[in-house]
């Protein structure tokens, strides 16, 4: 009993389908063969002008869409390529620190003395960059700024290496609008 109940709700589904399928279907035909009679009243001057008209505006709007998906992508790769170059030029300005004078700086202000989120402060400040968030998490500091220029960031980041400061997480991302850079960094001694 059971099953003649499944085979009959089956069959009526499958019919409702098939009937909207077939509604479909003649409203598709029935509006081909309206168009078809418009398009055979015409005069042949107002067919060919129809004809040109439709082929202009396909030609136009695949034009337009095609030029405004270049335009997109180019601009989507000009970005990557900036983006690329920058990675590559603070890599680069990492040799340039001047190893003497970060030496000579600790023994002047006593930074041997400070605890570690403070030492690093203390460099962040003396490499210009002034309200950056430094917190000791255990044998760990976290710290996180922003900074316009890519130059001071790099070498206030080789500064902590030559200090000893292991980076266990780096991260930096720089904001497309203003071009400052964010840095979130964890590093132990």
């Amino acid at each position: 009993m059971k099953q003649l109940q499944r085979r009959t709700r089956r069959n009526a589904a499958v019919s409702a389908t098939s009937t909207k399928a077939h509604v479909f279907s003649e409203r598709m035909n029935n509006y081909q063969n309206v168009l078809t009679t418009r398009w055979q009243a015409l005069p042949p001057r107002d067919q060919l002008a129809l004809a040109i008209l439709s082929i202009f505006l396909l030609l136009f709007i695949g034009g337009y869409g095609g030029y405004s998906v270049h335009q997109a992508a180019s601009d989507s790769k000009s970005d990557y390529q900036e983006q690329v170059a920058d990675y590559f030029w603070l890599r680069a300005q990492a040799g340039n620190i001047d190893s003497s004078a970060l030496n000579t700086g600790n023994n002047s202000t006593g930074e041997a003395d400070m605890p570690p989120a403070g030492r690093i402060n203390a460099l962040l400040n003396n490499s210009g960059i002034a309200g950056a968030q430094v917190v000791a998490t255990g044998d760990a500091v976290q710290l996180s700024f922003t900074h316009p220029s890519q130059a001071v960031v790099s070498t206030a980041l080789g500064k902590l290496e030559q200090q000893g400061w292991q980076f266990t997480q780096l991260s930096m991302q720089q904001d497309l609008t203003n071009k400052s850079i964010q840095v979130q960094a964890t590093v132990t001694s």
